[in-house]
């Protein structure tokens, strides 16, 4: 386990000699992804962005119902089409007592375009931005070519670095602890990587500080283990409840459920842009084929058209899911209405694949994680059970989720269980990320693990980034999703339910965006 600097645990020992009493400001948390860093912009992941908040800020925020909020920033306002001023607030330090200036906005846009991480990059988020114009010690502008109603949104995830305290920091450094110094309501005491994070109440914090005094953050992905270690006591709040155990601790008094409809799409997406020989994709004999099945539309939409969504969430999800065939919840911003969810059609299924010429079907393996999210394993197996039903030969593989999230990025399979969050309450990071075009430059298709490129959809996205008329903007994102859907490379299947068990005498808000946020677990009144 890696310790902090010496000053840091100074602050440790003196609360280890306060009163007895402080015992019941200690929190342990079992959570069900891994961190795979803590350099806070390494990969754009959820687990990595929530612990980063725990440590570092972001200019602004987001709530439960992820609107935004004042952060760093006491205030933001467009200047003109083409920039955005900030005003930091004042008197914010970092842990080791450095003040937080202006010029540590533009340091860290800089190093975010340096770091190279092994998925979706922050460079989605700052692309817009083309010059930091630093007026002052507490304001900045943020000139951006041509207009950018969606910056501030965008900024609500992307976390401050210091200069000073950080300009020639690597990713190595932050996860030796060695420079894990941010302004946010917790200080680093420790931290094994795969197993858990300590951290200590910043008692400085420029915001509302948190009931907790100690934190420790259990890495614990295996869903039994989980829900056991809260049940024996030994901690007091988990997320992604398994759904098995929803109903027992419904009917147990010792705790207490918070859920909510979460911004996070479950999807499969079918590989139709590489050119055959296709990886783990053959006839149905099992020779190899001289076309790519996938890369026919008809093909796509027969493996859409059987898919059971109903089924997924009753059986599997259990009913914490929303079945779904669009990317975000029913009345979020940019979510298209009148959306109907259709009905398995395994019939019509069969006859699209004779009518691209696959009457017997082929063969094709489907992967996904077994340790990252809701029942993911049970997904792939009964995605696969689905397929075999209209003559498609389907191996399913689950693994890990570090085996698993490099093979799909490497494309090493036809088909992966893959997932977005939208944690900005809009659809614009999805396709952006995802479904756009790669261009490393313009930072588009950070997430494009298909390569996939479709020029209606990139024209109506690029449209909505520079509109500034909140529903024309809407409508033109709604256009981009239907435009990326019609495609069918990637199917949504279902909007995952965010899900957390605590003892009954916590409480949480339940977060749109999944985020586990310590400094919102609070003691229940009474």
């Amino acid at each position: 386990m890696l310790r902090c600097p010496r000053w840091l645990l100074l602050g440790l020992a003196m609360l280890a000699a306060a009163p007895s009493g402080a015992m019941a400001q200690n929190l342990t948390m079992g959570l069900g992804s891994p961190v795979s860093s803590l350099d806070p912009h390494y990969h754009l992941l959820r687990s990595n962005g929530e612990v980063g908040q725990m440590l570092f800020d972001t200019l602004l925020t987001t709530d439960a119902t992820a609107r935004l909020h004042p952060g760093l920033a006491e205030s933001w306002r467009p200047v003109g089409t083409e920039a955005w001023e900030f005003t930091l607030r004042e008197g914010v330090r970092f842990h080791d007592g450095t003040p937080l200036l202006a010029e540590d906005i533009a340091f860290t846009f800089e190093r975010i375009l340096q770091v190279r991480g092994p998925g979706a990059s922050y460079t989605t988020h700052i692309r817009p931005v083309s010059r930091v114009e630093i007026v002052n010690e507490r304001q900045l502008r943020l000139h951006t070519n041509g207009p950018a109603p969606l910056l501030p949104t965008y900024l609500s995830q992307v976390l401050i670095l210091s200069r000073r305290l950080h300009a020639d920091a690597t990713t190595a450094d932050f996860n030796s602890c060695k420079v894990a110094i941010g302004t946010g309501p917790f200080r680093l005491a420790s931290y094994a990587a795969g197993d858990r994070i300590s951290l200590i109440r910043n008692e400085q914090y420029w915001g509302e500080r948190p009931h907790w005094a100690n934190v420790t953050y259990r890495m614990i992905t295996n869903d039994a283990a989980r829900t056991a270690a809260l049940l024996a006591g030994d901690i007091d709040f988990i997320d992604q409840v398994p759904t098995t155990d929803l109903d027992r601790f419904r009917a147990d008094p010792r705790f207490r459920l918070a859920e909510t409809t979460s911004l996070r799409v479950m999807y499969v997406t079918l590989d139709g842009t590489r050119p055959p020989p296709v990886p783990l994709l053959s006839a149905a004999n099992g020779r190899s084929l001289d076309a790519n099945p996938l890369a026919d539309l008809r093909v796509r939409q027969a493996l859409a058209m059987a898919i059971d969504r109903r089924i997924l969430v009753d059986r599997v999800m259990q009913g914490a899911a929303l079945a779904t065939t669009q990317f975000m919840p029913p009345g979020a911003y940019s979510a298209l209405p009148d959306r109907p969810v259709p009905a398995a059609d395994p019939e019509g299924a069969r006859s699209l694949l004779a009518q691209a010429g696959y009457p017997q079907g082929f063969g094709l393996t489907l992967i996904g994680s077994n340790d990252r999210y809701m029942n993911d394993a049970r997904i792939v197996q009964a995605l696969g059970q689905m397929w075999s039903r209209i003559g498609v030969r389907i191996t399913v593989e689950a693994q890990p989720y570090a085996v698993f999230i490099n093979r799909a990025t490497r494309r090493e399979a036809p088909a992966a269980l893959l997932t977005w969050g939208n944690s900005t309450g809009e659809v614009s990071v999805l396709l952006n990320s995802v479904l756009r075009t790669p261009d490393r430059e313009a930072g588009h298709g950070a997430a494009n693990r298909l390569l996939y490129s479709n020029p209606a959809m990139d024209g109506l996205v690029a449209a909505a980034e520079v509109e500034m008329d909140e529903a024309r903007r809407e409508d033109l994102l709604r256009r981009a999703s239907l435009a990326a859907l019609d495609d069918a490379m990637l199917v949504p299947l279902y909007l995952q339910n965010a899900l957390w068990a605590m003892r009954a005498d916590l409480t949480y808000d339940a977060r749109m965006d999944e985020r586990n946020d310590p400094a919102a677990v609070r003691p229940a009144v009474r």
